[in-house]
């Protein structure tokens, strides 16, 4: 089995921060790309920011300037440091990890079980 375990979440006022962190553990031969997203109330999950195994990243354009994703792959953890957060920031964040359990496997998504972040005076 595997598993991806969020931390990091909480309450914070306008223009603070915010550091997630993923882990992910079990039987893992690789990981591929791992990503955030979220999801706010009544309104779709959306894809915040993705990294590939070799550490390119890409961003929602909502975030770009203010959300740095990372990982070390030693730790197969990916991290999403978030830097003047904003109400709209507020949603349920999931971490989402493309990963090869045994060699010849093919690759499955795995995801997290969702960290709140509200942003809020």
């Amino acid at each position: 089995q595997v598993q991806l375990v969020e931390s990091g979440g909480g309450l914070v006022q306008p223009g603070g921060s915010l550091r997630l962190s993923c882990a992910a553990s079990g039987s893992i031969f690789s990981i591929y790309a791992m990503g955030w997203y979220r999801q706010a109330p009544g309104k779709q999950r959306e894809l915040v920011a993705a990294i590939t195994s070799g550490g390119m990243t890409n961003y929602v354009d909502s975030v770009k300037g203010r959300f740095t994703i990372s990982r070390d792959n030693a730790k197969n953890t990916v991290y999403l440091q978030m830097n003047s957060l904003k109400p709209e920031d507020t949603a349920v964040y999931y971490c989402n990890a493309e990963i090869k359990r045994f060699l010849g496997s093919r690759s499955i998504d795995y995801w997290g079980q969702g960290t709140l972040v509200t942003v809020s005076s």
